[in-house]
């Protein structure tokens, strides 16, 4: 367990503004690295040159380099990593890119550019302008930034779809389960920390017939705009309240199972290529739709969301059902669990009581460590059972609605129990059993890929067989 997350903390590591575009350089011979030393042991350096092919993909010298100054220049440690280890996961990527590519993984220019304007906004957004990114990052100037970032989520994402496709595959039984369980020695079983289940009753304002319909007639007026020649991201960027999209001007790519509400899906599959809806509504507020392109099955789409607004009286009212509500509970005139059920208006809570499920492992546990911490902040104090005040929660979209939470289950630390703990134990499991499935496909590949390495490095300890012995 400990090297398995030893190696996943080392991917993730790695997995960041690291890898470069590749460029064909004759290999040459200079004074050699140390490539089995840690980065900061070695001061002097090869000229560049190829030291590793990987089907169709070079890997050059400087490209380590390039990858150790990424990690630093994001605040990541690279203390104990070697040359080797880099070049091992550099070899890794290039293998799964190639793969991705005789797998008929198909990753678009537009996919990749729209996801380069997203993280290119967010970076301005942060560093304050794009000269300060081109900076940060120790880039020429704006156009080598792009270029080699474009080269970098191409990379990035046909490793990842390649990934996906190998772990989706894989499958575990409750026996397998239960097996992987029994064979932890007892004093090595996991040790999971304190957890809470949640639930929570939520309260949402009225709006006035008048504010929605203001809302409508401006979503009605973009549409003559753009209709008429205007830019529909430029609108997007200005105007739209899914702080998501902004940044990329209101830019989805989505199919019939990506999770969006049914009421978007359905507007958004109803669309011709170049069309644009009418405003309609869903619980976010209102939207239109612009669809720029239709793929077989895959839509890109840019939408625009507006919310009515919310006025002092209605936030005023909200609040009061909100007390009205808690006292009948407190006074055990009504449970949590019913009153959830008929009045809250989170249609994905109120079914189940008002029940909160983490997103993260589809349970209802969450680990305190691990819990968002504004919802961490709102329960950590309450008993188990003891129900909040109301307490106002602004939404992504900037809606304002108000809450009330109850902790329904308390569990300390403890360790790893196999019926308590059964999903988490089949979580454990199943990484596992992907890991093998991840361990066999390199040793499959790498036997059916050319692969060299050259130089000093082929004097690496590598985690696979690039050298092929």
């Amino acid at each position: 367990m400990k090297c398995i997350n030893s190696y996943l903390a080392f991917a993730f590591l790695c997995a960041s503004f690291g890898l470069q575009a590749q460029e064909i350089i004759r290999d040459t011979t200079a004074t050699a690295a140390q490539p089995d030393k840690p980065v900061t042991e070695n001061l002097r350096r090869k000229i560049d040159g190829v030291i590793a092919t990987v089907g169709d993909y070079n890997i050059l010298d400087s490209d380590i380099d390039k990858t150790f100054l990424e990690i630093t220049s994001q605040g990541g440690s690279v203390a104990g990593i070697t040359r080797c280890q880099m070049l091992g996961k550099l070899l890794e990527d290039k293998l799964y890119a190639h793969q991705a590519i005789q797998d008929s993984i198909i990753v678009t220019d537009d996919e990749v550019k729209s996801k380069m304007e997203e993280q290119i906004g967010y970076m301005v957004e942060q560093l304050g302008a794009m000269d300060k990114v081109v900076k940060y990052f120790k880039k020429a100037n704006e156009e080598d930034f792009r270029t080699d970032l474009f080269e970098i989520i191409k990379m990035n994402r046909l490793t990842a779809e390649m990934q996906r496709k190998i772990v989706d595959a894989v499958e575990i039984t409750p026996e397998e389960v239960r097996s992987f369980f029994k064979k932890i020695p007892e004093n090595e079983l996991p040790v999971f920390g304190a957890e809470m289940e949640v639930a929570q009753i939520v309260i949402t304002p009225k709006v006035t017939d008048a504010e929605k319909q203001k809302v409508i007639d401006k979503l009605k007026e973009f549409k003559k705009d753009v209709q008429e020649g205007s830019s529909f991201a430029t609108k997007a960027v200005l105007y739209s309240q899914d702080k998501a999209s902004v940044p990329n001007g209101g830019f989805y790519k989505m199919n019939r199972k990506t999770p969006f509400v049914k009421e978007f899906k359905d507007v958004a599959f109803s669309l011709g290529e170049g069309e644009i809806s009418e405003p309609f509504e869903t619980q976010f507020g209102y939207h239109i739709i612009y669809v720029e392109k239709i793929r077989g099955q895959e839509v890109d789409l840019r939408h625009i969301l507006l919310t009515p607004e919310i006025s002092d009286a209605a936030l005023k009212e909200a609040k009061e059902k909100a007390e009205t509500i808690r006292t009948k509970i407190v006074n055990k005139e009504v449970t949590f669990a019913d009153a959830a059920r008929t009045e809250s208006d989170e249609k994905e809570t109120k079914a189940n009581g008002g029940t909160l499920v983490n997103p993260k492992t589809q349970d209802t546990k969450f680990e305190l460590t691990k819990m968002d911490p504004t919802l961490y902040s709102q329960v950590s104090n309450l008993k188990e059972g003891e129900v909040s005040i109301p307490q106002i929660d602004i939404e992504q979209s900037g809606k304002k609605r108000y809450k009330l939470l109850t902790v329904t289950n308390r569990i300390d630390q403890h360790t790893a129990d196999y019926a308590k703990d059964y999903i988490k134990i089949k979580e454990l499991a199943l990484k596992e059993k992907q890991i093998d499935a991840i361990a066999k496909w390199f040793d499959e590949k790498i036997k059916e890929t050319y692969v060299k390495v050259n130089g000093e490095y082929r004097n690496c300890e590598f985690t696979n067989n690039w050298l092929k012995k």
